[in-house]
C-alpha cells in the first residue's frame, strides 16, 4: 500500500487524458470528437465555439455544462461545480487523491476527460452521506480509526475503500493494502487505514 503503480485501476472512462494527448502525438492535430469515435465512443455534443455540451449526474443532480474538450473531470468538479472535495494532488494519476465514481466504477478523475463522462453518474466524497447529519460508514470508520493525519489524500481513500468493499477485495488486510495501493498517504496513516476499510466494510454490510 506504500508505492502506487496506478496499474489495478482503470480510468473507466471511454477515453482518457492520456488517451487524448497521445491520440494527438500520433495523428497531429485532431478534434475530441475523432478520438472519441476512432474508440468507439460516441462523443459529447459539440458547439460552434468549440466546446462541448456534457450532462453529468452529479451526486444525484443533473448537470449540463459548457466544457472545454481537454477539461478533465477533476477541474470540473473542482472549478465549475465547486465540489473542492476531491483532491488535486499529483495531477498524473499517481497518488490516487483525485478518485472518484464513475457508475459505481473506482476512476482517477484527474486522467479522466469530462466529456468521456457524458451520460455518466458521478459521486464525489461529498455524494457518500446517505444524510445530512450522518457520515457513511467508510466516512466514520476513518473517523474512529484516525485513518488520516493531513487528510488531504482522505476523500480519495474513503472513495477507494468503499468501491473496493462494494467490488468484494476486502477480504484480508494484504488484499486491501494491494488493492489500495494506487491511493498514497504520505503521512503514513496505512495501518490505521487498513483498520478502518476493515470496519467500514463490517459497517457497510
Amino acid at each position: 500500500m506504500q508505492e502506487s503503480t496506478g496499474q489495478h485501476r482503470q480510468t473507466g472512462s471511454r477515453f482518457s487524458r492520456r488517451g487524448f494527448l497521445g491520440g494527438t502525438a500520433a495523428v497531429g492535430a485532431v478534434g475530441v470528437g475523432a478520438i472519441g469515435v476512432a474508440q468507439g465512443s460516441t462523443p459529447a455534443d459539440s458547439a460552434p465555439d468549440g466546446t462541448l455540451t456534457v450532462r453529468l449526474k452529479v451526486n444525484g443532480s443533473a448537470r449540463t455544462l459548457q466544457l472545454d474538450p481537454r477539461a478533465t473531470l477533476l477541474d470540473t468538479l473542482r472549478e465549475r461545480l465547486e465540489l473542492t472535495g476531491t483532491k488535486k494532488g499529483c495531477d498524473r494519476g499517481q497518488c490516487g487523491a483525485c478518485t472518484v465514481h464513475i457508475d459505481g466504477r473506482r476512476v482517477l478523475s484527474c486522467l479522466t476527460l469530462a466529456a468521456a463522462a457524458d451520460g455518466s453518474e458521478v459521486t464525489t466524497i461529498e455524494g457518500l452521506e446517505p444524510a445530512a447529519d450522518r457520515l457513511h460508514p467508510m466516512q466514520q470508520a476513518f473517523v474512529d480509526r484516525d485513518g488520516f493525519q493531513c487528510g488531504f489524500c482522505t476523500s480519495g481513500q474513503i472513495m477507494s475503500a468503499v468501491a473496493l468493499v462494494e467490488e468484494g477485495r476486502a477480504h484480508t488486510d494484504d488484499e486491501i493494502r494491494e488493492h489500495m495501493s494506487g491511493n498514497i498517504c504520505r503521512c503514513s496513516a496505512y495501518p490505521n487505514i487498513v483498520r478502518a476499510v476493515q470496519d467500514g466494510k463490517k459497517a457497510m454490510s
